[in-house]
């Protein structure tokens, strides 16, 4: 790859700058010359990291940016690294944002002092204008990054596998402006703009069966994205419409691979409902995000709501009535071992070599208050199991 040290002023990177609103990027710069954000790149976030005013305070400051990077693409440029910079910029002088003077007052571009105005417009950017083939280009991509917020997995893949299929996909899951954006976010953790909608997207419909990868390698000439639309959307309306209350604890969840897990059983969502409920108000479930998966498959994996057991203030007054009763009687302390072999029916326990347990197990719907818990010896109690 053939690099070349050029240096541009920032009035003339942004000129001709335009910021399209509802796709959240910048479009041109260099009077038309300069494609900021070719398709491969990410979206743009210093809006909302709130790192874009942190550029225009570099510039006022007369701090150094940092190197860019632009790609060679015949007579024509393409930004390689350094669109958040390049995008922050142009939205500032083209009043989309304003910054906090000295005195806390906000300032858009045009209320700023000539002075301030010039040496905005006048800061030189040290350019590097890389020329290569697309794979030494991609490549240089993935390493650069942007400083501070490294690229996401999802946003390297869409730069390698860039084109028509990536362009379609990120117009739809990466459009921060999606009506259906607030649906998913109660099922899927991220951002529009992060690709984190996408990346689910694409990671449910491969199923397991191929990588992300290869998907989006296979399918990258082509602008149909109607399979990963289809079955993302049907995940998530099988989500919603089998669990009726939303809850916090649903977003993250797997639920591609619930749904193929499940979706094909038949559920009365009307008692699902009531069920969840009621273990969300049972004090000894541990784990919420377990509860759905654990309803899903017919209330047979305890392990997914991780149970919480006895704490010391209900198990040593049971230990210490259990105990006075046993010696008074001339027995164990452990109910199971009175009815064992002979050398461990009036066996006294001590407390920490006892467990406290449900009379009626939990899994059997067992009341969790203290006039169902009983001190059994470790031994009984792990071989007791949900007896």
């Amino acid at each position: 790859m053939k690099t070349t040290l050029a240096e541009y002023t920032v009035k003339e990177i942004i000129e001709g700058f335009v910021y399209n609103q509802l796709e959240g990027k910048g479009l041109h710069g260099l009077n038309g010359r300069l494609t900021i954000q070719p398709e491969y790149q990410r979206a743009f976030i210093y809006a909302e990291a709130n790192r874009e005013g942190g550029v225009i305070d570099s510039l006022l400051k007369g701090y150094p940016l940092g190197l860019i990077y632009f790609n060679v693409v015949g007579d024509l440029l393409e930004v390689l690294d350094g669109q958040q910079r390049i995008t922050s910029i142009g939205r500032f002088v083209t009043g989309k944002f304003a910054i906090q003077d000295e005195n806390g007052m906000e300032q858009f571009f045009h209320g700023l002092a000539k002075d301030q105005q010039d040496r905005i417009l006048e800061s030189k950017l040290l350019v590097y204008e890389c020329e290569g083939a697309e794979t030494e280009i991609k490549t240089w991509f993935k390493i650069i990054n942007i400083a501070g917020i490294p690229l996401k997995e999802q946003e390297l893949l869409n730069a390698v596998y860039s084109g028509p299929f990536v362009n379609a996909g990120k117009a739809v899951f990466s459009n921060s402006l999606n009506a259906n954006k607030q649906k998913w976010s109660s099922y899927v953790k991220g951002t529009a703009s992060r690709q984190d909608y996408w990346e689910r997207a694409l990671q449910w419909v491969t199923r397991g069966k191929q990588t992300v990868e290869s998907y989006m390698s296979d399918h990258r000439a082509s602008a149909d994205i109607t399979e990963v639309k289809t079955y993302f959307e049907t995940v998530i309306d099988w989500a919603s419409s089998t669990f009726l209350t939303i809850e916090d604890e649903m977003c993250g969840l797997e639920w591609g691979r619930l749904y193929e897990t499940y979706h094909a059983k038949a559920y009365n969502v009307t008692d699902l409902d009531a069920r969840v409920r009621e273990l969300y108000g049972d004090p000894f479930v541990k784990n919420r995000r377990g509860i759905f998966e654990f309803m899903l498959g017919g209330e047979q994996d305890y392990k997914l709501l991780d149970v919480r057991v006895f704490d010391v203030s209900v198990s040593r007054p049971i230990y210490e009535k259990q105990t006075a009763e046993a010696k008074a009687a001339g027995k164990s302390n452990c109910p199971l071992c009175v009815m064992g072999p002979l050398n461990n029916q009036t066996k006294i326990w001590k407390f920490d070599e006892m467990d406290a347990d449900h009379v009626t197990a939990w899994t059997k719907h067992g009341g969790t208050d203290p006039s169902n818990c009983q001190m059994l010896c470790k031994t009984h109690n792990r071989s007791k199991g949900n007896r």
